[in-house]
């Protein structure tokens, strides 16, 4: 593990004292008013560094310091750990009106729209202001304040330095940025902890874009909340998470609230969080949470930013989303490294992998920065993904289908030997059926057993429509539907012909 140097009453370890050097030589060269943008991984201790920053630009410059932040949770948490490293501070909030003694404090934590009200009221004036650091800088909301203080250094300090406004470029408004140690790195030096990465191919069609770029909450409650997808959830809580302390994140609240009744049905220690929730019954739930070892807590994007539970041992994205913030936010809540835990269980349940990568590989944050529309254009689309999943048939299948020698075909190899004995291309799905039908009726008593099994193979023959209707570059949902009621109807019938020429 890296050297530590004891700062005040809190520890730095030598990776942010890197930063640090690095943030302070920036500024030093840089002129009042500048602009600088600090990346550093969720779990990486960013709080730390810029309280330290804080506690040293006011002795080094005399300076007043104001520390920004979106959440009232996190304006407490960070006057918590200023006050840790020797720096006395005010949080400006609902109940502070105006400031009584404007020299009793050099460094203030407000939240925004607080702040922004007393500032515009002329009720709170604050002078003498050098520094302002802004917490969670990739929102947007900080942008209004800026023009308060034109003659202040900014320092942003984000996890991810893109716009969670893709009309408004973090580019625009910081003209350096100085990126911090990656999270592979974090790992290996065992800052924090190792994700074990887990996904479930899960087909996305239905799924709408909004306006911000990103799936609309009524077409994710329309998928994640059916019967089929919260029955494949609790599979894949019961195969990879069970008995672990989990959190899962979804698009919606009817979805969570769905997700709740499923997982108490099934008789699991399960509650539902989301930001309808009073401050007692949140407070309550989060700490219901940390004290059982294997409680399950289902929310919408309330616990991405100022929550901190080390004990959670697995994440569960039960939604798709096309915002890499989200994606790093959900998956670092259970980032954080214990005495006892130094792995953690990710399942992603919205082919958010395939979309990013793998949570802990190489991100190159100067160029998404600097060409924000070039990264969001070339986010991997969903069509893409979907085409390259590859169909497994479950264990308890297989099962049923023991007495064949083999049960897999591969649509894409039959089509190229297809195309090269220049016949039709429809002689693919002519041959999966006969393959189907002989499965069925291999493992059956009758036609009426055959049929029942047949119904069981509806995933499989989708998929295999799927990478046909690929193939043949013919992929409307129409056609492909028409396909699979033609396929099944088909397979029916084939599997009667079997038996009958049996007999």
């Amino acid at each position: 593990m890296s050297t530590q140097t004891q700062i005040s009453e809190k520890t730095l370890y030598d990776y942010q004292l890197q930063d640090l050097e690095k943030i302070f030589e920036c500024l030093k060269e840089a002129p009042e008013d500048f602009n600088l943008l600090y990346q550093l991984p969720t779990g990486g201790g960013k709080t730390v560094v810029f309280s330290e920053i804080a506690r040293r630009y006011i002795e080094q410059t005399g300076k007043k310091v104001v520390v920004l932040t979106h959440r009232i949770e996190l304006s407490t948490q960070t006057s918590r750990m200023l006050k840790g490293f020797g720096v006395k501070n005010k949080i400006i909030n609902s109940e502070v009106k105006a400031l009584e003694d404007p020299d009793a404090y050099q460094c203030y934590v407000a939240m925004v729209e607080t702040l922004n009200n007393r500032l515009q009221d002329k009720a709170i004036e604050l002078k003498g202001v050098g520094l302002v650091i802004i917490d969670e800088a990739h929102y947007n909301s900080f942008r209004k304040l800026f023009k308060y203080f034109e003659k202040s250094v900014i320092l942003g300090v984000t996890a991810t330095p893109l716009s969670s406004n893709i009309k408004l470029p973090m580019k625009d408004h910081y003209q350096k940025l100085i990126v911090g140690e990656s999270i592979a790195s974090l790992i290996e030096k065992k800052f924090l902890a190792r994700a074990n990465l887990y996904n479930y191919d899960v087909s996305l069609k239905s799924l709408k874009l909004g306006i911000n770029g990103d799936y609309t909450v009524r077409s994710s409650d329309a998928l994640y909340g059916n019967y089929q997808m919260l029955s494949k959830l609790l599979g894949a809580y019961e195969e990879l998470a069970k008995g672990t302390k989990t959190l899962i994140f979804n698009n919606g609240i009817c979805t969570s609230k769905y997700v709740y009744e499923t997982f108490r049905k099934a008789g699991l220690p399960v509650r539902h969080l989301d930001n309808k929730n009073s401050a007692s019954e949140r407070r309550e739930i989060l700490d219901w949470f940390a004290k059982t070892p294997d409680a399950i807590l289902s929310s919408v994007s309330i616990l991405t930013t100022g929550f901190d539970e080390p004990s959670v041992e697995t994440i569960i994205l039960n939604r798709a989303t096309r915002s890499l913030t989200l994606y790093f936010q959900m998956i670092g809540r259970g980032s954080r490294i214990t005495g006892s835990k130094d792995e953690f269980t990710v399942v992603d349940m919205g082919n958010n992998i395939a979309r990013f990568g793998p949570w802990d590989s190489p991100v190159d944050w100067q160029e998404i920065f600097h060409f924000p529309d070039y990264f969001l254009e070339n986010i991997r689309n969903d069509e893409e993904i979907e085409r390259e999943f590859v169909y497994e048939m479950p264990d308890a299948l297989k099962e049923k289908f023991s007495k064949s020698k083999d049960i897999s075909f591969d649509v894409k190899e039959e089509y190229k030997k297809v195309f090269a004995e220049g016949l039709k291309s429809k002689i693919v799905l002519e041959r999966s059926i006969e393959q189907h039908a002989k499965m069925c009726v291999e493992n059956s008593e009758d036609v009426f057993d055959a049929r029942i099994l047949a119904r069981e193979l509806r995933d499989e023959i989708e998929f295999r429509i799927k990478q046909y209707s690929h193939c043949i570059m013919n992929n409307t949902k129409n056609y492909r539907d028409w396909l699979q009621e033609d396929y099944e109807r088909r397979l029916r019938l084939r599997i009667s012909q079997r038996f009958a020429s049996r007999m």
